[in-house]
């Protein structure tokens, strides 16, 4: 119902179609439409995949991207930039992957947070576009707002493979630019590293947790998916039979990659080791099949393992890079892949000079689709509606919870829960499934409630139905130490009031249960106040709202989609 809906959709609205099957976006994205200098919006937080292509891309919720793909502006808040200087070139058997996750090892999981990464130096030049595409990706796992690659050589000829070359451009940093932070790192140290359960942060050099058994490897999805890492683990498993009692899996990051995989000879090189191909997509990645059993060892090269995102609450989730997941079908445990010297030379292996191109899944709009009848099947449910602020809020506190929990841990994803993204009511009734499985049913029948949130509220997935299904079961305010980037845009778009704690001490204060009370709200917001006292069980706290005028009318109107309804009839809120 989705696929029909969408199709229908991008004839309509003159918009190119994906097809299903072909490719995960960011690769899709990376390899057809990508273009050096150019700014990218996409409703996806690791967008910026697209910086392997030169591009300043930025991830956002969904409502956002639409209005802009509908002529408004995008806005946010200013970022810092963070320049990380690259010196030397990796080692045989580290790749891009093992970059980022020294990145996560040093800086944490906020250590991105208002922030665009910027690699810079000598090392830069070392890297693939694909390698750097990589980096970027998983930059939205230290919260950054985006990463940013210089557009040289390696760009030029990644474009020219395919079959695009007429839209690179150089863009190199100036030679006496300057950055608000720094850091270096010397490529010639970096050794192989896996983030362990549960958070990319988690990270240790993969020699520390050798021979722990594994039980399932994942290779691709949304990140490690491009020719140069499938095609890397092809040749470690060349002629060799995958370790008994492990499965593994290769998760095609585009139809564009399987097929230039499949024309190298690296898919027979998988089907005999033993490897299971599947079609190209997210899959086990948002928990949609190849969840691991219960207490099983899984190593994937994906970007992300919070508890429970793999589809299986009691997971053991690492990360890694194609190299050290090959290494870990090979022996059947932890292996730093530097181990595999002695079996096999280095792959080495390179993106091709010229790619096999076929864009037959891509499927440009009609000239004129203005005929064109939207599909919307018994699953695809209109638009609930939001009244708008109040005068005053009375609320009670529905759930606690601690620092950086996720969209994943807020709004589950896997093939229970995504089947209902166009269906808010029934998508609602799983909200914080993890943490609290009563808390849909308590929400609900308070009629209005608020939660509290630690550091980093909301990490993760732009997924907006993190904002959007709480908001549907009465959630008027949402309290926390801090809140991540995206979440936070999401929350107001979708009429729900971010306040910051003025003291992190109040937090101990707070509980479920509590009676929250907010009187003035309206006034308070309207007139630009940045502070809010919140009474609680009668005593009063203040609390922080940092709001442009735009977000601020926005929260008044209650919700983002209101102010443009109020606008286009001439309206203000």
């Amino acid at each position: 119902d989705d696929h029909a809906f969408l199709a229908s959709v991008a004839a309509r609205f003159g918009v190119h179609l994906s097809k299903p099957g072909n490719g995960v976006s960011h690769q899709v994205h990376l390899e057809r439409f990508g273009v050096p200098g150019t700014t990218l919006l996409g409703a996806d937080s690791h967008t910026p995949t697209a910086a392997g292509m030169g591009q300043l891309a930025i991830g956002a919720g969904g409502l956002d991207v639409a209005l802009a793909m509908a002529g408004y502006p995008f806005h946010l808040t200013c970022p810092k930039i963070f320049g990380v200087k690259l010196i030397n070139r990796l080692q045989p058997w580290v790749s891009g992957k093992d970059v980022i996750l020294e990145m996560l090892r040093r800086h944490s999981v906020k250590g991105g947070v208002g922030k665009i990464i910027e690699y810079y130096g000598p090392g830069v030049a070392t890297l693939s576009a694909t390698d750097r595409a990589t980096i970027g990706n998983m930059g939205a796992e230290l919260g950054a707002t985006s990463t940013v690659f210089q557009s040289d050589e390696n760009t030029r000829l990644f474009l020219q493979a395919q079959g695009r070359g007429e839209f690179w451009r150089e863009l190199m940093p100036d030679p006496d630019a300057t950055y608000d932070e720094h850091d270096e790192i010397d490529l010639a140290q970096v050794v192989p590293l896996i983030a362990c359960p549960s958070s990319p942060d988690n990270v240790v050099p993969v020699s520390e947790i050798e021979g722990l058994k594994v039980d399932q490897v994942i290779v691709g999805s949304s990140v490690n998916s491009s020719f140069r890492d499938l095609m890397t683990v092809c040749r470690i498993l060349e002629g060799r039979r995958i370790a008994q009692g492990l499965s593994f899996h290769i998760n095609p990051g585009s139809r564009q990659v399987l097929e230039n995989v499949v024309a190298q000879g690296g898919f027979m090189m998988l089907l005999l080791a033993g490897g299971q191909v599947h079609q190209p997509g997210c899959l086990g990645c948002i928990g949609m099949g190849q969840a691991p059993g219960t207490n099983q060892v899984s190593l994937r090269t994906f970007p992300r393992n919070f508890p429970g995102r793999s589809g299986t609450r009691e997971d053991r989730v690492y990360l890694c890079s194609p190299e050290t997941a090959a290494a870990a079908g090979v022996f059947g445990v932890v292996t730093d892949p530097r181990k595999l010297e002695g079996l096999l030379p280095w792959p080495d292996v390179k993106n091709p000079e010229r790619y096999l191109v076929d864009d037959s899944g891509i499927e440009p709009p009609p000239a004129d689709g203005g005929g064109v009848e939207i599909v919307t099947g018994p699953n695809i449910v209109p638009f609930p509606e939001f009244e708008a602020l109040p005068e005053s809020l009375e609320v009670e506190v529905i759930i606690k919870v601690g620092d950086n929990v996720s969209t994943d841990t807020i709004m589950p994803a896997g093939n229970t829960v995504l089947p209902f993204r166009s269906n808010i009511p029934a998508i609602s009734k799983f909200v914080f499934e993890q943490a609290d499985p009563e808390f849909p049913a308590r929400a609900a029948e308070k009629g209005a409630g608020a939660v509290i949130g630690g550091e980093n509220y909301g990490q993760g997935s732009s997924r907006e139905h993190a904002a959007l299904a709480p908001r549907y079961l009465g959630i008027r305010v949402k309290l926390a130490k801090g809140f991540a980037r995206i979440h936070r845009s999401n929350l107001i778009n979708f009429g729900i009031l971010p306040l910051v704690f003025r003291d992190a001490a109040d937090y101990d204060r707070i509980g479920q249960g509590d009676e929250i009370s907010i009187p003035r709200v309206r006034e308070l917001v309207r007139g630009g106040a940045t502070e809010i006292p919140v009474l609680v069980n009668g005593q009063e706290m203040m609390t922080l709202l940092h709001a442009s005028e735009r977000e601020r009318r926005e929260l008044l109107a209650g919700g983002l989609l209101n102010v443009v309804k109020e606008e286009s009839h001439g309206g203000k809120a």
